[in-house]
């Protein structure tokens, strides 16, 4: 039985975050909204509120009974989750004076706390409420404060139960995770075995238990996901997987042979199914995103259901499915949403059971198994890339002649970060979370090569840093770099005779254009 930590959600933006700091702890944890916690799970060893939108005394905040877990579990109450304990224990929460918001440091009146074994004095912590705890419940003791939050943590006198008014899951709180550690291990009793060895070991003894001798198909991307999942899958059941990749002909550069040739090097099973005559048509003149989307979309299900039916003894349809499309996230309206599938709306008439090997595994985590199950790097190290491909990358309607002018561009940007080493040693391609090239072929540019003057599109180019896409920033890269691909791309490039770089943050900007 696997040890875990439940995370109650209480609509936190970094919710994801808590559970990502703790799975780097080897530890196992659980996200759930704040009132589906799992009653009568023998594998929970602890629970951690998470912080929320709201203030604890709005009408519509999310609460919960604490007497469900109270004196059953150690307990952690970060931000919103340590201020509604209080407020719910008899303590009192009201509105700063000012928002708190930004770097702190803590002062100690218990250096010998579990929860802060090990930490520095005037540990760096990050603080984010509107909110604070002017008074604690009775029976409740203060063990840290900063120069502007008297409670910044306290602790039950006779319970195990904490509460900390910062945010020790960011990276400005530079001993955060150490305070997890304290908490899962010291307060918990956490053994920290949750690692990718252990995991795949556990995954294939129960795709084997559970798949048996039934054929599986997966749809592969060419993506990490659907990848790692198809190694997994074929460690299980070997033969008895077949692969499904549809070019859908809006790929990247030469993308569908590389990703073939990878496949077969890894030896699965893998149906390659040239679609992009039917893409394309269907696709003739259309230029609103969402519409370019859905026609891509429906046409993937029905080339994929087509091939899958050839394979009259399927059973089970597997999914490169993971864990942050899986977690229901609550948003300010207290409304649950769930993340779409990696293969969503497959008809109903496949009568396929379903099979999600990594539903588990946050991305980082995904990329450990792959390492650990021999994959190649360029592989494990791809950069996300989205189901419609280029054609969301394209602005305006898509042509053949659209897609192998980006085709070229792309490829040169992303070769060029590839093969760019910065001054720490890494390459450029590897320190950013995603890259690509943007044709603008709804803009004309005027430019001039040799003594003439020409009349063709721009290409923007757009590279982000980012942990989970959830929010991004944009690559601070070299100018000498820039300079070289944008020539590179100029000179070699037949339609292109502009570059631009977008230098855009999500938010407000999201990481794609379409």
């Amino acid at each position: 039985m696997q040890e875990k930590i439940i995370i109650l959600d209480f609509g936190s933006q970094t919710t994801q975050l808590i559970g990502r700091r703790l799975r780097e702890l080897d530890t196992f944890c659980e996200i759930v909204p704040y009132n589906k916690f799992p009653k009568n799970d023998p594998a929970v060893i602890g629970v951690i509120l998470s912080g929320s939108p709201y203030s604890v005394y709005d009408s519509e905040a999310f609460k919960i009974d604490l007497n469900e877990i109270r004196g059953k579990y150690p307990i952690l109450g970060i931000c919103y989750g340590a201020q509604f304990m209080s407020y719910a224990l008899g303590g009192n929460v009201e509105p700063a004076n000012t928002r708190e918001y930004g770097r702190a440091n803590l002062q100690f009146f218990e250096k010998t706390n579990p929860l802060f074994e090990g930490f520095e004095e005037n540990s760096q912590v990050w603080m984010s409420h509107g909110d604070t705890i002017t008074r604690i419940p009775e029976n409740f003791r203060v063990i840290a404060s900063t120069d502007t939050v008297k409670f910044a943590a306290y602790q039950a006198n006779d319970e195990k139960i904490w509460g900390v008014q910062f945010h020790p899951e960011v990276f400005h709180s530079t001993q955060g995770t150490l305070l997890l550690k304290n908490f899962v291990v010291n307060i918990c009793g956490g053994k920290q075995d949750w690692s990718a060895a252990s995991f795949i070991d556990t995954t294939v003894a129960e795709l084997k238990a559970d798949l048996g001798n039934d054929r599986v198909i997966l749809g592969l991307s060419g993506g990490v996901d659907s990848s790692v999942a198809a190694v997994l899958l074929n460690r299980a059941i070997g033969k008895n997987l077949t692969c499904i990749f549809v070019d859908h002909g809006m790929l990247r550069k030469n993308e569908f042979q590389n990703v073939m040739h990878d496949y077969e090097c890894l030896g699965l099973n893998v149906i390659g199914v040239d679609a992009s005559e039917k893409f394309f048509k269907d696709l003739e003149g259309v230029t609103e995103p969402e519409k370019k989307r859905k026609i891509i979309g429906r046409d993937f299900i029905e080339v994929f259901d087509a091939e899958a039916h050839k394979i009259t003894d399927a059973r089970w349809l597997a999914q490169g499915t993971i864990y942050p499309d899986r977690i229901e996230s609550l948003n300010i309206t207290g409304k649950v949403i769930k993340s779409h599938h990696n293969v969503g709306g497959l008809p109903e008439e496949m009568n396929l059971k379903l099979c999600e090997p990594l539903k588990w595994l946050f991305k980082d985590e995904v990329r450990r198994v792959g390492r650990q199950l021999g994959m190649p790097d360029h592989l494990i190290n791809r950069h996300p890339f989205p189901g419609p491909g280029l054609a969301v990358r394209i602005l305006g309607d898509i042509t053949r002649e659209k897609v192998r002018i980006l085709q070229d561009a792309d490829d040169i940007f992303i070769r060029g970060l590839q093969e760019y080493v910065d001054t720490d040693g890494i390459t450029l391609y590897n320190k950013i979370w995603q890259a690509g090239a943007i044709l603008l072929s709804t803009v004309r540019s005027v430019g001039v090569m040799g003594d003439e003057r020409t009349y063709e599109n721009p290409v923007a180019l757009r590279a982000v840093t980012s942990v989970d896409a959830m929010t991004a920033d944009w690559a601070h890269l070299p100018y000498d770099f820039m300079a070289k691909v944008s020539n590179d791309i100029i000179n070699q490039v037949k339609g292109v005779n502009r570059v631009c770089y977008d230098i855009s943050s999500k938010p407000p900007a999201t990481i794609e254009w379409e």
